[in-house]
């Protein structure tokens, strides 16, 4: 019953700008949108990176738009980088901000800020800004964009076709006809992706699909210093689909003592950390293993054994096809 209710009032809305009741926004300069028809991690911010990255390149001066979910206060507007540094903290800009606000130093101006619309326009003046990238927005439609990329994840890209609360769809599959670029994530864990492309087709017929793999690139003290071969972690993360960084660390060889989940952009206490203190101590492990988008929430925080990070990257099936399209 209120999937049917949430269903109609996503539909409604869709409607409206479709007609142009509600009006969509253009910020002045080319606007690629990143986002999912899901809940739950699908690899947006990985792939927000990888397309600042590549818009950085051809020199472009890129912003990254975000509304900073977990963040302490999510109706002001925080600058939580410029192209000289970082300039929040988690706690005041919000995880995944952060952690794209350190991986794009120098590449990219984060703003987190729920009013994407009025924090692009004040970008542009302020940095003259050439190229957004809107993270999560698929369903933020009050800006104008050129480019609609979905991430879809090959384990489980619709669920059980239900909308929410009843399932994981945030409106019904047949939105991705809006879509240009849709990115199949975790391909490598799937059994078969022949089903998926044909269902996507016939959905989203004139949707360009590429597949991606996660990948470490490296394995990286919190703090500066070697990372030994023989660790035996105890590993803990807080994202919107947990099990993947499990499924990750095992295809890396990595040994795992334990593993250990919170809640999506769960903020991290001593009294979290005292409990993995004890079950590192139970399963005599030597060290830590988290997220990037975990570490940036550890300041202050009393381990008993060093913090290590998995840094993560996407490698697409086609990297310059895909770069192509942006």
């Amino acid at each position: 019953m209120l999937s049917a209710i949430y269903g109609k009032i996503v539909a409604f809305r869709n409607a409206l700008f479709d007609r142009g009741v509600f009006r969509s926004h253009n910020l002045g300069a080319r606007t690629i949108s990143i986002g999912n028809i899901t809940t739950g991690g699908t690899g947006k911010t990985p792939l927000t990176a990888h397309v600042a990255s590549i818009l950085a390149g051809r020199g472009e001066k890129v912003c990254i738009l975000t509304r900073g979910y977990g963040r302490k206060h999510p109706t002001r507007r925080v600058l939580v980088s410029n192209f000289d540094g970082l300039l929040a903290n988690a706690e005041t800009g919000g995880d995944e901000p952060v952690e794209l606000a350190k991986k794009l130093l120098g590449k990219a101006v984060v703003i987190a800020d729920a009013n994407r619309v009025a924090a692009g326009l004040w970008a542009k003046e302020e940095f003259g800004i050439t190229a957004f990238v809107l993270d999560d927005g698929f369903q933020h439609r009050k800006v104008k964009r050129d480019v609609d990329i979905v991430c879809i994840d090959a384990n489980d890209p619709f669920s059980n076709r239900k909308i929410l609360p009843a399932g994981r769809l945030r409106e019904p599959v047949e939105g991705l006809e809006r879509a240009d670029i849709a990115v199949i994530v975790r391909s490598e864990g799937a059994s078969a992706l022949t089903p998926l492309y044909k269902d996507l087709k016939n959905t989203a017929p004139k949707l360009a699909i590429f597949e991606a793999r996660k990948t470490v690139t490296r394995i990286r003290p919190v703090e500066n210093g070697p990372v030994p071969d023989d660790h035996r972690f105890v590993a803990f993360c807080g994202l919107g689909n947990p099990e993947s960084f499990r499924v990750l660390l095992a295809e890396q060889g990595v040994t795992v003592a334990g593993f250990y989940e919170f809640a999506d952009h769960h903020r991290y206490s001593q009294a979290d950390i005292d409990a993995l203190n004890n079950a590192a101590l139970e399963k005599n492990a030597t060290a830590f293993l988290t997220t990037g988008k975990d570490a940036v929430k550890l300041d202050g925080l009393r381990f008993s054994l060093p913090v290590f990070v998995v840094e993560i990257n996407l490698s697409l099936d086609d990297p310059e096809g895909f770069a192509a399209l942006l």
